[in-house]
């Protein structure tokens, strides 16, 4: 299958865009402005919306739609797509590939978290290093987002699996990729809405998850 000269120069331009060091600077970039100059626009866009606009959609704003890139969801989707695509294949690298998403996960946005202890709207403060997980759990550690990281990430490496290992028509891909676009958008919004993360939390946490599927990504096509 051929393609046409301008598809070829968007494929090029799409992975300038999404390579390792143009996401490593996004990121610090967003880290960086989420220490002072855009805390106002955090502030302005931090107003728990659906509480005030549709608190009826709550119970299924939370209990559904937010856990959707949840390690709950997510994880065993990721496992069975690896698992089928391992066993199809006859080989273990769609398992390694899982393992290695998961583990940048935990790792890699986890020490992210850590190390930059942003508190939640919740505690009304969005200075950088000024929570912390041993003082305020879950809420201490809000950049960058979880479960937008998780998004990318996870589903991301879904995405990928599938166009590796496994033989689906071009439109079945396509389809696949626009369902992970999906998911992102919806833990992005999601979290807006319940205002349980200042905008650059979730912006932080596209961008680090994104970094993280790159990484997984590239190691395992470097080292086939």
């Amino acid at each position: 299958m051929t393609t046409t000269p301008g598809t070829g120069r968007g494929l090029r331009r799409w992975r300038r865009l999404t390579s390792v060091p143009v996401l490593a600077l996004a990121l610090l970039a967003t880290t960086i402005a989420a220490a002072g100059p855009i805390q106002g626009l955090d502030g302005m866009l931090d107003r728990h919306w659906l509480y005030h606009l549709a608190p009826q959609l709550l119970p299924f704003v939370q209990g559904v739609l937010d856990r959707i890139a949840g390690q709950a969801v997510c994880l065993p989707v990721l496992a069975a797509v690896a698992i089928v695509l391992a066993v199809r294949r006859r080989t273990w690298r769609p398992l390694l590939v899982a393992l290695a998403a998961e583990l940048a996960f935990l790792v890699g946005i986890g020490g992210l978290k850590l190390l930059i202890a942003r508190p939640s709207p919740t505690l009304d403060d969005a200075d950088l290093l000024a929570g912390g997980i041993q003082e305020f759990g879950e809420k201490g550690i809000s950049f960058p987002s979880g479960h937008a990281s998780e998004a990318v990430l996870i589903y991301g490496v879904v995405a990928y699996l599938i166009a590796r290992y496994a033989h689906v028509a071009p439109r079945t891909l396509r389809l696949v990729r626009i369902g992970v676009v999906l998911l992102v958008l919806n833990s992005v919004v999601t979290s807006l809405l319940l205002g349980w993360h200042w905008a650059s939390d979730l912006l932080g946490g596209v961008l680090a998850g994104a970094l993280c599927l790159r990484l997984v990504i590239l190691g395992d096509q470097r080292w086939g």
